[in-house]
């Protein structure tokens, strides 16, 4: 899965992709990120990315640009080096975007590339929307400062369910909002910390009744928690045990 996103900061990046699932994910070659700076495709000598808005108003716009040279030189450094041509998704991480869930991600990943457009300031010029992104996300309906921490969230979001990142396929079959429903608590040793003790049935090596409990506990976890999930015309229940939103 090869993930090219497109910057004005790449610098913050190193923190995230280099710890943790996502470096050893990189060092297996299961995940490729490349870090673009749109300063490096700007048409003039200060490398100025940014202009005063048509109409007025305060804060700068990103100018198109250099955004769309950035875009487009990779989109056809991608196209030549595939024997079969592949659908590219340029993502702008936008405010006004779809919100971002584990259906949208689970999209992304039948990907091999993955475009990110971090937007900045007051945002990008509308032309890149209309004519350069082909889709646009949000992480959830609060304001950043930018569009890359966004974008680490979809890449982190989405990585996890390439094949062979998390070691197990079954990692991402019981986790919150994979069926609809959020997960059941968890146990581990010992099994009484300060009186308080792990359910007998955890502790029973009964499978059935502990998959039973489990999809219990994980109707009354959404019931309590989320209950706007257990709404729609399907009921999470009959689909399994288990089933989040930016500026940018």
């Amino acid at each position: 899965m090869n993930f090219h996103v497109f910057t004005l900061f790449p610098a913050m990046f190193q923190g995230p992709l280099s710890e943790s699932i996502l470096k050893r994910a990189q060092e297996k070659g299961l995940l490729n990120v490349s870090l673009h700076d749109i300063r490096d495709y700007a048409e003039n000598k200060h490398r100025i990315v940014d202009d005063y808005a048509y109409g007025g108003g305060p804060g700068m716009v990103m100018k198109p640009e250099p955004v769309f040279k950035a875009v487009e030189s990779q989109l056809e450094w991608i196209r030549e080096s595939q024997t079969e041509p592949a659908d590219v998704p340029v993502i702008l991480m936008s405010p006004k975007g779809r919100v971002l869930t584990q259906d949208v991600a689970r999209e992304l990943a039948r990907h091999s590339d993955i475009m990110l457009i971090c937007g900045h300031y007051e945002g990008v010029d509308q032309r890149i929307v209309d004519y350069l992104a082909t889709d646009e996300i949000s992480i959830g309906d609060y304001v950043l400062t930018g569009g890359e921490l966004a974008a680490m969230v979809v890449i982190d979001c989405v990585a996890r369910l390439g094949a062979g990142v998390l070691g197990s396929e079954e990692s991402t079959s019981r986790e919150s909002h994979t069926d609809g429903l959020l997960q059941y608590p968890q146990y581990t040793r010992p099994p009484e910390y300060r009186g308080w003790t792990v359910p007998e049935v955890l502790l029973s090596g009964h499978h059935a009744r502990i998959d039973e409990w489990r999809r219990e506990q994980s109707m009354l976890e959404t019931k309590r928690r989320r209950p706007d999930l257990l709404e729609g015309p399907e009921e999470p229940f009959h689909r399994g045990i288990d089933s989040h939103e930016s500026q940018y």
